[in-house]
């Protein structure tokens, strides 16, 4: 980067230049919330400054990959030795049969693994996958929830019962989406006609089991067992897409959670990122042996990836794996996410605010509703406008939360006692000039 200090606002006029909407990632252009976009200088520990010198308490955490904040020590070492030993070799390493192990040991639901590079590819060869597996095409998919930007899954809803999608990106043909259903998330009725109209036909259904991208709302328990149930009856495939809640929302990811509450409940697929890289690009997808054993080289269903495994990125992601596993982990980060919601649900409500929170682990998310939306279209409902003035009154703060009423936010272990107290109190500020 350069050494010659420019604004924010600058930056972003700079960029807008060069690079579409002055962003690589849309949400980064803060066009839902207004303003200017923080370029970031640095970051360690639950902070990082911006260009013009300013500290923020992050709580996008990358959006979710920084479980242990930033720069930490061990990961720092870790990633600075296999730089030093190559950056990709294109060939095995011993590295990626160790994080393998690692994931596999946490996930008893897969017996084994396939290493990419980016949550969309793994989504994307889930469901190539599930359908050369099965050897249907149809594939279910539910409104609000995101599976990365792969052709089959740039699809809305449309009204009523099981409409077949309709691509919500230009540049995706309709043909390409014809067999994608979108059906709207916890509605036991819709997925239960779905099955019934066609469930010999559907090779899987795709879920975000704590959807983190319509803000925070999870799968009813009773959603989720009805769903487990027609998949197992009508032969389709059920993947758990985990990119962000995995190693996220507990040490077994949401299906633990899930599996807590029904029993013997299990994915057939399961779907990884963010955390398993640990900010590095790293995902995966994860079954049994039996549907693993399609993938080349070994069966038919192709995928490839000159990256897969890369040495560097395995590094961090094994040594974040292993900190995370260490005693009282989960229990202070679930603690600390906790008591950060409930003292924004305190707070807003001393200053006359409605306001609804939940969490998990260390993801969270909050409305400005007095009860927790359970779909896309009752978080769509949902103050909008309070959100977006609440989050600048925050941001003037110091506090960078997601620039974005629809998407979760994330306490890493970095944040400490007194910055969950230190931004509740701005919280309680800012609820004072809503």
């Amino acid at each position: 980067m350069s050494t010659d200090a420019m604004s924010n606002a600058a930056l972003f006029e700079r960029a807008q230049r060069v690079i579409p909407g002055g962003v690589n990632s849309p949400v980064r252009a803060f066009k839902a919330v207004g303003g200017t976009p923080r370029f970031v200088q640095r970051a360690q520990g639950p902070y990082f400054w911006d260009a013009e010198g300013t500290r923020y308490t992050d709580y996008i955490g990358s959006w979710g990959p920084m479980i242990l904040g930033h720069g930490h020590p061990e990961v720092l070492a870790a990633v600075q030795k296999a730089a030093l030993d190559g950056f990709s070799f294109g060939a095995p390493t011993e590295r990626e049969v160790e994080l393998a192990e690692e994931i596999l040991k946490l996930v008893p639901s897969a017996e084994q693994v396939r290493l990419v590079s980016s949550g969309t590819e793994a989504g994307m060869s889930a469901i190539r996958l599930a359908r050369g597996f099965t050897g249907r095409n149809k594939i279910v998919k539910f409104e609000g929830c995101y599976h990365g930007h792969a052709d089959a899954l740039l699809v809305k809803a449309g009204s009523g019962l099981a409409t077949f999608g309709h691509p919500t990106s230009a540049g995706v043909p309709a043909e390409v989406v014809q067999h994608t259903l979108v059906l709207e998330y916890n509605n036991i009725a819709q997925i239960e006609e779905a099955f019934a109209s066609q469930g010999s036909e559907i090779a899987c259904v795709m879920i975000e089991p704590i959807a983190g991208n319509m803000n925070f709302v999870r799968a009813s328990v009773p959603f989720m067992q009805r769903l487990r149930e027609l998949c197992t009856q009508h032969g389709a495939m059920l993947v758990f897409d985990e990119v962000m809640s995995g190693f996220r929302v507990a040490l077994g990811s949401a299906q633990s959670v899930y599996a807590k509450a029904i029993p013997g409940f299990a994915p057939d697929m399961s779907v990884f990122g963010k955390v398993i890289g640990g900010g590095m690009p790293l995902a995966a997808f994860a079954a049994s042996r039996e549907v693993m054993s399609q993938l080349a080289p070994l069966g038919p269903v192709y995928q490839a990836g000159t990256l897969s495994g890369n040495p560097v990125a395995t590094a961090c992601g094994l040594t974040t794996l292993k900190i995370i596993q260490r005693p009282g982990f989960f229990e202070q980060l679930g603690q600390r996410t906790r008591s950060l919601m409930d003292g924004f649900v305190k707070v807003a409500g001393d200053a006359g605010v409605t306001l609804t929170a939940d969490s998990e682990g260390g993801m969270f998310g909050f409305f400005f509703a007095d009860s927790l939306p359970q779909n896309y279209q009752t978080v769509m409902a949902k103050g909008t406008d309070t959100f977006n003035r609440f989050f600048h009154l925050m941001l003037d703060q110091g506090v960078y939360l997601a620039p974005a009423m629809y998407e979760a936010g994330f306490v890493s272990a970095a944040h400490t006692e007194q910055d969950i107290a230190d931004t509740v109190a701005a919280a309680a500020n800012a609820f004072r000039q809503l």
